[in-house]
């Protein structure tokens, strides 16, 4: 069996950059991964959705929809929830 990259099996799957179902795939997969690293923070400070929930004053089934599935988040609410929930420092990078 041959060896593949992921970016090999990206573009067998979903086709190469910079085409629609692409680009649909690739922000699909960052807003997961945006979920999960909110989800890894929340943990490490041994806080529960609840806890997170009541510093932003939002329900706990928000916290958890943001946690399994990031898209449509606005930036102020990925501000409040790692800034104000979590006490961390939010930093977004532009690549272009």
């Amino acid at each position: 069996m041959e060896v593949q990259t992921l970016e090999q099996i990206k573009e067998r799957y979903y086709g190469k950059k910079g085409t629609d179902e692409r680009n649909r795939i690739e922000r699909e997969l960052e807003a997961l991964h945006i979920g999960f690293q909110i989800r890894n923070a929340r943990e490490k400070k041994k806080m529960t959705q609840m806890e997170l929930a009541d510093r932003i004053a939002k329900k706990r089934s928000f916290i958890s929809k943001m946690e399994n599935d990031g898209s449509n988040m606005t930036v102020k609410t990925l501000f409040d929830i790692v800034e104000h929930g979590l006490g961390g420092k939010l930093k977004i990078y532009v690549d272009v």
